[in-house]
């Protein structure tokens, strides 16, 4: 299961600011904004922490040229065409499923 996330994962942050900006992004959402509401700051420091932290992942992907996860996921119920890879990238975790490289839309 941790394969096929890195498999997923690593040829989607491929641009170093958008691994940069997931490194303080992801923690910032998940790490510091529940932190800060199990330890009883005022709800807006805590949904302000986990706001910018998805801001931040929103950018890197702008960045990298990509939809975001989510995006991608929202975008592939409504059949909607999505960019789930950065054009030129030629990865994928499963070269056989349709929601991988063959899912790139323009």
């Amino acid at each position: 299961m941790f394969r096929r996330f890195l498999d997923n994962y690593l040829p989607r942050h491929q641009n170093r600011t958008n691994r940069t900006l997931h490194v303080v992004g992801v923690p910032l959402s998940f790490v510091v904004a529940p932190s800060l509401a199990l330890g009883g700051a005022g709800w807006y420091w805590h949904v302000g922490c986990f706001v910018a932290g998805y801001v931040l992942q929103f950018v890197g992907h702008a960045v990298e040229g990509n939809d975001a996860g989510e995006v991608v996921f929202v975008k592939r119920m409504l059949g909607l065409p999505y960019n789930e890879y950065a054009s030129g990238t030629n990865s994928s975790s499963d070269p056989e499923s349709p929601d991988d490289t063959s899912s790139v839309c323009s």
